[in-house]
């Protein structure tokens, strides 16, 4: 309702009649830009506007009291109909009624009835229409697409486009004449209703509140608007009007929605990080920081938040750290910082502790953010300085394992000359083979002592070094011959697989140096290593002697050397051939692949 604010004064009306305090209008009708009157229980006016009064030509002091159906602009029977049905049905009535024999010019007048209070219908008619030229304001406010709409200051709807209307699939009809919160679209919830009330209040006043709310749309369907109420004064800087304008900002509420989850997502995973992170602007200032950056430095998120990044650093890199920072930031890219070298940072108590830093350019509209991880890495140093600790002292350990058991067989080496020296001939030269044998395994252990490197034999230096020891063991022998060692280099074979190859080279180059050149003959022995691919080398021993009987064979002559080569090529996971043109030639093909090795 608009009630009027100023005290009740007596008005004197035509005739005699009096208009006593309690009965003035307690609406104001002098806002409202069409015809407006207030009429009674009795049907006599008790206030009237001047566009109003003007339609009977007269002032609005002289209506006052009158009976309506004595002096009203249109048909009086039509009207009087018109008011009894409003105040029947309680509600806003409209209807086209015939104008008055005396404003007969203007045709018919609309009418809008609606109950107010203490039995008060205000009435309203729309003055004659204007002419063509001279197009009315609701016919302007359709043609603007937001919503729109004209309120008189006490809230009482005047115009509203057909935007607004259509939205809510309701007529002009049905909102003219109410108040602005009691209008369908606000009719769902009684708080909007009350925001909207004070709202309106406030624009009249001067204010120009605005804000964002739920509006009713066609059914229960629903928007958000962005409504603004902004007051229309006059010359005097009285409010005169109110004109609502509202845009359904649905689309942008709804993103503004996805973006505020999206950055919740985003700060759920900063957070729940259990690395250190810290967001540096251009100038090195910390701009955000993770709940992990406060559990390993001892600072709150506040004392970090705007201090640049060096307050996390010891006192002696600070300076040199500007510079090193710029020059990133003129080709920054995601990378360890400092190559994976060993840093350290400061804790708020002062103490320093090693830490791994990660780096990762974050473009924005404000520049190159650069996104730091942080992890404290003093357990993990810890841990492997233990495994370093751990693992030099078994590489002391099997240092010396491999230096003692070389020493073992060299010394049942000795224990098998010195049992040779008092031999009969034919038990010397099986301890002497046997010797040979013991030889051969302690040279592995020698070299794994010598280099260091106890997973793999370099298969070639170790076949050079076992050929000189033969060369020099039969060097007072009958036989004559020389023998050289072809050897690929970085052919490599583990322990497990070296040894029977060694032993198998031992077994072979014996029978070639004892049967291959009777009765004094000279001759050549060769020993080859070739790879064959990346996963496959192959063993070669070949002389030019008398050959291999027909009735000798690996395997199945009773000689424990013939024996033990096809036991030693399993053992050594290969595969053998012999050839027996020109000589003999035996031939041993190997895997080089560590999956392989027994």
């Amino acid at each position: 309702m608009l009630m009027d604010s100023r005290e009740p004064s007596r008005t004197e009306g035509p005739a005699g009649h009096g208009a006593d305090a309690a009965d003035a209008p307690s609406v104001t009708l002098s806002a409202l830009p069409i015809a407006a009157a207030l009429i009674d229980a009795q049907e006599r006016y008790v206030g009237a506007n001047t566009a109003f009064a003007d339609l009977l030509s007269r002032s609005p002091a002289q209506l006052l009291g009158h009976p309506c159906h004595s002096l009203c602009p249109t048909e009086p029977t039509g009207l009087a109909a018109l008011l009894r049905q409003a105040r029947t049905q309680g509600g806003p009535l409209c209807a086209d009624l015939p104008a008055a024999e005396a404003d007969a010019t203007t045709g018919r007048l609309r009418c809008r009835c609606q109950p107010v209070t203490d039995g008060q219908l205000l009435l309203l008619i729309d003055p004659a229409p204007p002419p063509a030229s001279a197009p009315q304001a609701h016919s302007i406010l359709d043609h603007i697409f937001t919503f729109v709409g004209v309120l008189a200051p006490d809230g009482t709807v005047l115009e509203a486009n057909r935007a607004s209307l259509e939205a809510a699939g309701i007529t002009l009809d049905d909102v003219r004449g109410r108040k602005f919160w009691d209008c369908y679209w606000w009719s769902l919830d009684a708080e909007t209703a009350r925001r909207i009330r004070r709202a309106v209040r406030s624009a009249a006043t001067g204010a120009t509140p605005r804000f964002d709310i739920e509006k009713r749309m066609a059914g229960t369907s629903m928007v958000t608007i962005d409504l603004i109420l902004s007051p229309v004064h006059d010359e005097a800087g009285t409010v005169t009007h109110l004109i609502y304008s509202a845009i359904d900002v649905s689309d942008r509420k709804a993103g503004e929605a996805a973006l505020a989850r999206s950055e919740q997502r985003f700060r759920q995973v900063v957070e729940s990080a259990p690395d250190g992170l810290a967001m540096v602007d251009t100038h090195g200032h910390m701009v955000l920081v993770n709940t992990g950056m406060e559990s390993i430095f001892g600072y709150t998120r506040g004392e970090m938040l705007g201090n640049t990044i060096e307050m996390l650093m010891p006192q002696r890199h600070r300076s040199a750290h500007g510079a090193l920072f710029q020059g990133y930031l003129e080709e920054p890219t995601a990378r360890d910082m400092a190559g994976r070298r060993e840093l350290y940072a400061r804790r708020k108590d002062g103490s320093e502790f090693p830490v791994e830093i990660g780096l990762n350019p974050i473009p924005t509209e404000t520049g190159t953010m650069v996104l730091a991880t942080i992890q404290d890495v003093t357990r993990r140093k810890a841990d492997r300085q233990m495994i370093e600790r751990a693992l030099e002292e078994k590489t002391v350990l099997l240092h010396e394992i491999h230096h003692r058991v070389k020493n073992n067989l060299q010394v049942v080496s000795s224990l098998l000359n010195l049992q040779a020296r008092n031999a009969d001939p034919s038990a010397r030269q099986a301890l002497s083979e046997s010797q040979g044998r013991v030889k051969a395994m302690a040279l592995i252990h020698q070299l794994l002592y010598e280099r260091n490197d106890f997973s793999q034999v370099d298969l070639g230096a170790y076949l050079q070094r076992l050929c000189v020891l033969l060369q020099e063991s039969y060097r007072d022998g009958p036989a004559r011959f020389t023998l050289q060692v072809n050897a690929a280099d970085e052919v490599h074979l583990n322990l497990q697989r070296a040894v029977p190859c060694g032993l198998l080279v031992n077994e072979l180059v014996t029978n070639a140096i004892k049967h291959a050149f009777p009765d004094g003959r000279s001759g050549h022995i060769d020993v080859t290593l070739v790879p064959i691919d990346e996963h496959q080398c192959a063993i070669t021993v070949v002389d030019d002697g008398i050959g291999l009987p027909d009735d000798v064979a690996p395997g199945t002559s009773r000689s424990l050397g013939m024996q033990l080569i096809p036991l030693l090529s399993d053992q050594a996971g290969g595969q053998w051939q012999v050839f027996r043109e020109h000589g003999t030639r035996f031939e041993l093909r190997v895997s080089t692949t560590p999956q392989e090795a027994r």
